[in-house]
């Protein structure tokens, strides 16, 4: 049985607010999940501003390298709502008024006792071509058109009157008119390696995936994520394909994998001390609790996580944590010596199997020749070891926070990972 044709997909969120920046286009991320789920594939995402040239422009483009145009906005009542009057344009086609549209849009303001007025009576207008869509959750109906080889529906902008349209119409309609392939997605997650890095220990497996399997690289702050994408007919062969290159890749990159699919490092951290029944405590000086935070945003963690201690100058490391003063006299907050006391003196302060630290210069100043901005000492003491890691980061104050949480995480789990090996 010859496979299924891919069926392809473009969004076009119109708006000049979304290209200004004064809205996130949260609409297009959420409508290529939906279309994901049912084996469409967006190969487009557009945002094009209220301007006639370049939205027509839009539409022409689409048409050619798309089965299914979705568009979302421009279609309130004023003069700059332009997508009904250009879906007209673009199909040769008049406007006229739908009764049904008219009365729902009348409903909608007397439920609300305000007046329906001229202007919000423009909305029932529409393109002859159209087929009209009911939306129950605002004033702007949605209209579909099967024109020029193509789908196409114009949504409201608006997140929820745009999520009740695709749920209700669009996605059904969708599945009753084409035959659509099944894809399935399995994402890696790994730490502690750059994204070239990767790709060079994996290169041969890379090249070796079947046709109907694809790779991306994903990266991210001191993470990458590695996602296969396989298209077919049956769900549960795709799993099994999938599953298979995973083990087969797994022996190339197993020390940098922490996870798979949605797992973050905080909750794949959080996994790995349950199974151990082991307690953590930090001591955080740069990361000024970052980390801590992290830990704490996933349910359950009162489990492991004994508490932290965020000592950011120099007298509280020697008076809560108890790092010696001639220690930080001599090589100074930001060293080896003062991040190991640190890290085991938080375990014994806390009763924890695993005392984690950080000390380091986040910037953007503070930095000197010898200590320059994004020098970062992290550790993790457990059972009479010390384990430490020097770290030269970025300029950005924020950026260097993270990566730090990212850091001390990673050295935690290398750390419980090599004891229980």
């Amino acid at each position: 049985m010859s496979p299924k044709r891919e069926i392809k997909a473009e969004i076009i969120a119109i708006g000049d607010e979304l290209l200004y920046g004064q809205i996130i286009d949260t609409n297009s991320h959420w409508i290529s999940q939906e279309l994901d789920l049912i084996g469409v594939r967006v190969v487009r995402r557009t945002t094009v501003g209220d301007n006639r040239t370049d939205i027509l422009s839009a539409f022409q483009q689409a048409e050619q390298r798309a089965d299914i145009i979705l568009m979302t906005g421009g279609l309130g009542p004023t003069n700059d709502d332009l997508t009904k009057p250009l879906l007209a344009e673009y199909f040769k086609c008049g406007t006229e008024l739908v009764p049904e549209a008219l009365e729902a849009v009348r409903t909608f303001f007397e439920k609300r006792g305000r007046e329906l007025t001229l202007t919000n009576q423009m909305q029932a207008y529409l393109p002859t071509k159209c087929q009209y869509v009911p939306n129950e959750v605002g004033t702007a109906p949605g209209m579909w058109f099967e024109e020029n080889g193509c789908v196409w529906m114009s949504m409201p902008g608006v997140p929820h009157e745009m999520k009740k349209l695709m749920t209700d119409f669009v996605l059904p309609k969708v599945k009753s008119l084409f035959e659509l392939p099944t894809i399935f997605h399995r994402v890696i997650r790994t730490v502690g390696i750059g994204e070239s890095w990767l790709a060079d220990l994996i290169k041969n497996w890379e090249e070796s995936l079947p046709s109907h399997i694809r790779l991306a690289y994903l990266p991210s702050l001191g993470q990458v994520r590695m996602r296969l994408t396989a298209f077919g007919d049956d769900l549960r062969t795709l799993q099994n394909e999938v599953d298979l290159q995973i083990e087969t890749v797994k022996p190339l990159i197993d020390k940098y994998i922490y996870g798979y699919d949605q797992e973050s490092l905080e909750e794949a951290i959080g996994r790995l001390l349950k199974q151990e029944n082991k307690k953590i405590a930090l001591a955080e000086s740069c990361s000024g609790g970052y980390i801590s935070h992290l830990i704490t945003s996933i349910p359950g963690s009162s489990a492991y996580f004994q508490g932290a201690v965020v000592p950011y100058h120099n007298t509280f490391k020697n008076q809560i944590l108890g790092v010696n003063e001639k220690v930080l006299e001599e090589f100074g907050a930001v060293s080896e010596q003062t991040i190991i006391e640190m890290a085991e003196n938080i375990r014994t302060l806390f009763q924890a199997d695993y005392g984690l630290a950080s000390s380091g210069i986040a910037g953007p100043g503070g930095g000197w020749a010898e200590k320059p901005v994004g020098t970062v000492w992290i550790a993790c003491a457990f059972e009479g070891r010390t384990v430490t890691k020097k770290l030269q980061l970025t300029q950005d104050r924020m950026l260097n926070i993270q990566l730090t949480g990212v850091a001390l995480l990673n050295l935690f789990r290398t750390c419980i990972l090599e004891k229980t090996e």
